[in-house]
């Protein structure tokens, strides 16, 4: 049962179009290869086609999306659900998940080559980013695995999770598997990733598109067009990884292509994990979610699925 089911369409009419509403998007971390599908989007004209012109924006710390969808300063941004749970426990009824851009948790706890298993991390410091999730999916990672997380340290790095490791301030990290964990890999090849969903949590839609209610209610028609748009640019990646990493180099400048192309291919198949389109939002694996995240203490309340995701009743078609 899907919440959201993507696959829209813009029908031409031969009336004159109205300009493309403009709209500022926020990454949920520095420009990388999940975000391809956003960069191609609008490098390809994809979005004001379908009536929304987006400004895409860098992260400048872990919770810049999440606060500026607080003030109303950006209409999109890109938040892990874990984020979104804990900020519509905390504000009910002011964000909502529109599309979901990757199927499975990207979460995950890197580590030295000498921690071969989570446990091993008790007694040792582990870097956290300051997000408020970071604790949680640590504990669910060590605690599976038979260990006691109130025995492990927990540091603040931010952003710099491979460094950390590779100089030795912590034995370990909190991170994406897709970013973190291939760059560390590649650095430290006997180094380790140790997935979230290996290790107790279920599969789960890891990052998701957000918006409010109110530009919702105010902009039904540049929602849309966002989701559209959004789709195509990521069903044109999937086809095309090559045309996804240009689009991201020419749009975060300095990223390395070759690093870049090899981290698209290792996190593609996640756009589509288990559903048949790009984006979908499914009911049965959110309730599994759902109870997980309160399970490990992520927040205090079983998340209510309806009011924290969309169904498209509450959309308006472009036509």
């Amino acid at each position: 049962m899907a919440l959201v089911t993507v696959g829209l369409t813009a029908c031409g009419s031969g009336r004159l179009q109205p300009p493309p509403e403009p709209a500022r998007l926020i990454l949920d971390f520095v420009p990388n290869a999940v975000h391809s599908g956003i960069y191609l989007t609008h490098q390809s004209g994809l979005d004001r086609a379908a009536g929304v012109d987006f400004t895409i924006k860098a992260p400048t710390s872990s919770s810049d999306g999440l606060n500026q969808l607080r003030r109303g300063t950006t209409q999109f941004a890109l938040l892990d659900i874990h984020d979104l749970a804990i900020e519509s426990e905390r504000h009910p009824g002011q964000l909502v998940g529109v599309l979901a851009i990757v199927q499975r948790p990207l979460a995950s706890v890197l580590a030295a080559p000498s921690i071969t298993r989570p446990r091993d991390l008790q007694g040792r410091k582990v870097g956290v980013t300051g997000l408020p999730s970071d604790g949680a999916v640590l504990s669910s990672i060590v605690s599976a695995d038979g260990g006691d997380p109130s025995r492990v340290q927990q540091v603040q790095v931010g952003y710099r999770a491979v460094d950390s490791i590779r100089t030795g301030r912590v034995a370990g990290a909190t991170g994406f598997w897709n970013v973190e964990g291939l760059a560390l890999s590649a650095q430290q090849p006997t180094a380790h990733t140790f997935r979230v969903d290996k290790y107790g949590g279920p599969k789960y839609p890891e990052l998701i598109l957000v918006t409010t209610h109110a530009v919702i209610d105010s902009h039904p028609g540049m929602v849309d067009a966002a989701m559209v748009s959004l789709v195509s640019g990521y069903d044109a990646v999937i086809a095309n990884p090559q045309r996804g990493v240009d689009a991201l180099v020419r749009g975060a400048p300095g990223t390395n292509p070759a690093a870049a192309l090899r981290d698209l291919k290792a996190v593609i198949p996640s756009f589509t994990y288990l559903q048949e389109k790009f984006g979908m939002l499914d009911f049965g694996r959110l309730e599994g979610w759902a109870s997980w995240e309160k399970r490990v203490g992520i927040v205090t309340k079983r998340p209510s699925l309806r009011k924290i995701f969309t169904g498209p009743e509450l959309f308006t078609r472009v036509h």
